[in-house]
């Protein structure tokens, strides 16, 4: 068998007040799957995603993505490997325009030319938006910026694409295409979201994080009817959402 995209193993992290934001999180997370990681605010589900490309590193415990261990020796190839799409698109945007901000990544790697022109290509192609690729970003909805950050993380061919609730802001059509595009990716993915409704849509599988620990793990749809670990983990679905489709 293949390598896990990721696999987190014991991981503990404290902040230099001494709040311990991760208490031996252990995660597993299979090629090609995609995974949502649910949790109530000041779970430690940020400070997780902070370790997967090293910047912020643990007191004890290791991430590895491919089988390669996040250490000082290799962050270059992590951060390679980690596509970490942030909240707000704009945290990623700064070109002049849509296409050379997503060339950035591959020409910081030695990328040019036609291999480099063929690769941005690709890489908007798959959020459906080659067609921006002269334009500028600040022209653009705050749906289609979300889609050209996703594909600055995709020029990098990542093992695993990481998203910090990617439906802030949206609208419900917005919301709607980036479903789209999301399910349409042949790539691993990890979701940090409140969107319980995206999240079962999106993710077979999902886990619940609270005060630095994984205390669930069952199909999402297992996760969203047990009235008991929702309750205990101020997870609540919104008015007369129904999970099960009934």
């Amino acid at each position: 068998m293949s390598e896990p995209s990721l696999e987190v193993t014991e991981l503990r992290y404290s902040y230099p007040d001494g709040h311990r934001a991760l208490d031996g999180v252990d995660l597993h997370v299979h090629h090609g799957e995609r995974l949502a990681l649910l949790g109530p605010n000041g779970a430690g589900k940020t400070t997780l995603l902070l370790h997967l490309n090293g910047i912020l590193r643990p007191s004890a415990g290791a991430v590895r993505v491919a089988g390669l261990e996040v250490a000082e020796k290799s962050l270059m190839e992590v951060r390679r490997r980690v596509g970490l799409v942030f909240q707000d698109p704009d945290d990623q945007l700064f070109m002049p325009t849509v296409g050379q901000d997503v060339a950035f990544g591959p020409a910081n790697f030695g990328m040019e030319g036609d291999e480099l022109d063929a690769r941005v290509a690709e890489a908007l192609d798959a959020v459906s938006m080659l067609d921006s690729r002269d334009r500028a970003p600040h022209h653009l909805s705050y749906g289609e910026r979300r889609r050209v950050a996703i594909a600055t993380v995709l020029a990098m061919k990542p093992e695993i694409l990481v998203l910090d609730e990617p439906t802030s802001n949206l609208d419900p059509a917005s919301r709607r295409e980036l479903i789209g595009v999301l399910q349409g990716l042949p790539i691993t993915q990890l979701v940090v979201t409140h969107d319980l409704p995206f999240a079962l849509e999106l993710c077979p599988r999902a886990l619940v994080m609270d005060q630095g620990r994984i205390v669930a793990t069952n199909p999402t749809l297992e996760i969203l009817t047990d009235e008991g670990l929702m309750r205990a983990h101020r997870l609540e679905l919104p008015f007369r959402f129904d999970p099960t489709g009934t």
